[in-house]
């Protein structure tokens, strides 16, 4: 029976946790997992094998980390290791009974390193890794994919697309999350499920970083949103380390009832992660036979999103319309130059006054959209985490629009014209996003509402036979400037009611095209925004700065019932003095903190040249700067801004601090350097990415900071402190099976006499833990290094 068939009717089981039973078997610290499994294949298939004898119906591989960047610089290939893996677990079901189905699940997990704007890892260069893995899977025999353990979306759907394109596997993806509801990027469980779910993964959901109990409000929020098959593969609750082995503080009963709780809440497939081991798997298969299964209502609602933030369409929702060269000659210029400053100044702009979602055009006669759309998309989601519309008359410029926005958008637009239907519709299924639809043809746009109806009809008809929901559509019903077709205004907003009350879709609409050519165009622009509110308008294109145009839909909010109480209405404009409303038409002013949080690199370098002339180089950096990123910090701990932002700012400060130390060297001042401080990921572990934020964060602080890298081996940490004489050295451990190499990393220092603290931290580490094992300090995050640093140095 196919995998997909089998859902169906059936909680499929998958294996528990691989390094655990592998470290149980030999496995050393810092040694390869998937180089141990190729040259142990014995021991391989006997874990298989007593997974496959507990239960499951899933042998997942012992391929989590096989990809190129791992296995190329110890001398093996990504294709062999995969082979065997894949021949070693079919092996094992061989030895077993075939009373109920089994399959193999080639295991893919993240690459190691971050993807931009975060890291310097291309998406296409992920794509590639991916692609490898993926392709090498099929061909030797795997029946599905499961791509695991992703805390960054943007990875995730490399990976995806990687799957989807070169095979024609079932793809099966969790994220991991924090407790607090997010991944370490940021990431929200409804992003995950827009953009994955849009892009026609076959099952989705969680697994590792948490306990059942501390899953599950995760879960539900999961099951209640996502449209095909939801599975949770728990840890074992939290981990204890004790010489370097970590215990876990869930036993099989308890981690039972978890399970009964994922599958009451919508799971239909159900694994062990980290801690867990055959008899987990084999009390869920004794006992699962006894859950009743029962239909869970999910709803759909369309969503658009970037990563850390998801905007359920179902009310008016402001889209700023600025973000489009035509008629703003501004705009034009700063394309053309690549001015990104002044691009994400003007969506800043926007959001600032009220905007929930920006459209982006960057079609002009003399640049390429093609190459522009995708750079322009990825420098404001390096910023920005307000969702994007991607608007575009060139298909390759839309599909690579699609290809690189980071969650899930809008295509504007398809039209009625056969060509366009033909092209841009499979392109709208490929990569799940919603989708505009305007109201004309090869006969241009009718000048009836009937005549634009029928339009609408087509395209919504057309649109369905792809797959793509009457939830995920809009119609544009066009607005045409009542200085030439005044006649047709009141058609469009005709028009609108009809495709509401007939089609039931959603509409859109470019409402400042209405007042091109004439004087006061705030009068006309605001007027008819309200006239087609009243006729069902969903997405209104505005310009948010202009007065009374987002008051009018706050308002109509209220009216309409829409704003419960009123709280919304009277939480924005009970609160806001009258010279805060009138600023919002005008620009943000740019003074460098400012300019810090907005992570305006080229306004800061030059700000600072600016500041230079009349200030101290220290006091702006310790009056200015540093301030800033404390401001920073805190936005980041409260959850205003995430991890692409806060690295985006901590660049802001590096290119203002590049200017100070110039300046300083010109006048041979000596460096401003407030002490020296080694980090590294300690031997056995490849993992960097929190290694590198703090890394980034230490020096905009100050700090010279000596990276000596990942897999570090304990001698070189002791030779460097102690030849540089270091009073604070920070190491980083991602797994579980590298902690130990920590330990003895601090102990070797120790031994050494040097006289240096020690911070450490990674996702398998508490501050219990970094008492344990005889570090000083416990660093959750990179904000805490800095008050770390701040501690030692005592600054």
């Amino acid at each position: 029976m196919e995998i997909k068939e089998y859902i169906k009717d059936n909680v499929l089981i998958f294996d528990g946790a691989m390094g655990t039973m592998l470290q149980k078997n030999g496995l050393q610290m810092g040694e390869n997992p998937e180089i141990f499994g190729f040259n142990n294949p014995d021991i391989l298939i006997n874990i298989h094998k007593a997974y496959l004898e507990a239960g499951s119906n899933v042998v997942t591989t012992n391929t989590f980390g096989a990809n190129e960047l791992k296995l190329d610089k110890l001398g093996y290939t990504v294709e062999e290791i995969v082979d065997n893996a894949i021949y070693v677990a079919k092996k094992a079901i061989e030895k077993v009974d075939k009373s109920r189905p089994r399959y193999v699940a080639l295991d893919i997990g993240p690459i190691g390193e971050m993807l931009e704007p975060m890291g310097t890892l291309s998406f296409d260069r992920a794509y590639e890794i991916f692609k490898r893995q993926a392709v090498q899977g099929e061909k030797s025999g795997a029946n599905l994919i499961i791509i695991e353990t992703m805390m960054d979306l943007y990875e995730a759907k490399a990976a995806v697309l990687a799957v989807k394109e070169n095979t024609d596997l079932p793809i099966f993806c969790t994220m991991t999350f924090n407790e607090d509801g997010r991944s370490f990027t940021g990431c929200t469980p409804e992003s995950m499920v827009a953009t994955l779910g849009g892009l026609g993964v076959d099952a989705i959901g969680v697994n590792c970083s948490l306990g059942p109990k501390q899953l599950l409000p995760i879960v539900k929020n999961i099951t209640k949103r996502a449209t095909v098959p939801v599975i949770v593969q728990a840890n074992a609750g939290l981990p204890n380390i004790v010489d370097g082995q970590a215990y876990y503080d869930v036993d099989e009963k308890e981690f039972y009832s978890g399970v009964v709780e994922f599958i009451n809440a919508g799971a239909r497939i159900i694994g062990g992660c980290c801690g867990t081991n055959p008899n987990f798997i084999k009390y869920i298969s004794d006992n699962i036979k006894d859950i009743e299964l029962h239909k869970i209502e999910s709803y759909y609602k369309c969503v658009v999103c970037s990563p850390s933030k998801f905007i359920e369409i179902d009310k008016p929702i402001v889209m700023g319309e600025r973000l489009n060269p035509t008629g703003r000659k501004s705009l034009k210029e700063a394309l053309k130059n690549e001015n990104i400053d002044y691009i994400i100044k003007l969506a800043l702009e926007q959001i600032n006054a009220g905007a929930e979602i920006l459209n982006v055009n960057v079609g002009l006669p003399d640049i390429d959209e093609k190459i522009e759309m995708p750079k322009i998309i990825k420098e404001i989601q390096g910023i920005i985490d307000t969702p994007l519309q991607i608007d575009s008359s060139n298909i390759e410029a839309l599909e690579q629009g699609l290809r690189y926005y980071n969650g899930r958008t809008i295509v504007n637009s398809v039209n009625g014209k056969e060509d366009s239907l033909e092209k841009i519709l499979p392109i709208v299924k490929k990569y799940g996003s919603a989708l505009v639809g305007l109201a004309l043809d090869d006969n241009g746009i009718p000048e009836t509402a009937e005549g634009r109806f029928e339009i609408a009809k087509k395209i919504v008809k057309r649109a369905q036979s792809y797959g793509i929901r009457k939830e995920d559509i809009f119609i544009d019903c066009l607005s045409l400037t009542v200085s030439a077709q005044q006649s047709e205004a009141m058609e469009t907003i005709k028009a609108i009611k009809l495709v509401k009350e007939k089609l039931g879709v959603k509409t859109i609409l470019g409402v400042s095209n209405i007042s091109f050519g004439i004087p006061s165009r705030k009068h006309i622009n605001n007027t008819y925004l309200n006239l087609a509110l009243g006729a069902g308008l969903d997405l209104a294109i505005i310009n948010p700065n202009e007065e009374g145009m987002v008051e009018a839909i706050d308002a109509f909010r209220v009216i309409n019932n829409i704003d419960k109480g009123c709280n919304k209405y009277i939480d924005k404009y009970g609160k806001v003095s009258k010279d805060l409303i009138k600023s919002k038409s005008n620009n943000i002013e740019s003074t460098l903190e400012e300019i810090v949080v907005r992570g305006l690199k080229e306004e800061a370098r030059d700000k600072t040249i600016e500041l230079l002339k009349e200030s101290d180089a220290n006091i702006i950096l310790d009056e200015i700067l540093i301030p800033s990123l404390d401001n920073v910090g805190k936005k980041y701990d409260s959850g205003e801004i995430f991890l692409p932002q806060l690295i985006q700012c901590a660049e802001t400060v590096k290119a203002s601090l590049n200017v100070i130390k110039e300046k300083l060297l010109q006048e041979s001042t000596n460096n401003i350097s407030k002490g020296k401080i080694i980090v590294a990921t300690v031997k056995g572990d490849i993992h960097d990415i929190g290694k590198n934020i703090v890394k980034i964060m230490l020096e905009n602080y100050g700090y010279e900071v000596i990276d000596l890298g990942k897999d570090v081996p304990i001698e070189k940490v002791v030779q460097k402190s102690k030849e540089l004489d270091i009073k604070l050295v920070g190491l980083s451990a991602l797994m579980t099976t590298t902690v130990k190499s920590m330990e003895d990393t601090i102990k070797a220092l120790r031994d050494n006499n040097i006289d240096a603290k020690v911070f450490v931290g990674g996702a398998v580490l508490t501050e219990e833990y970094a008492k344990n094992i005889g570090a000083d300090y416990y660093s959750k995050d990179a904000k805490s290094a800095i008050e770390i640093a701040q501690m030692r140095f005592k600054i």
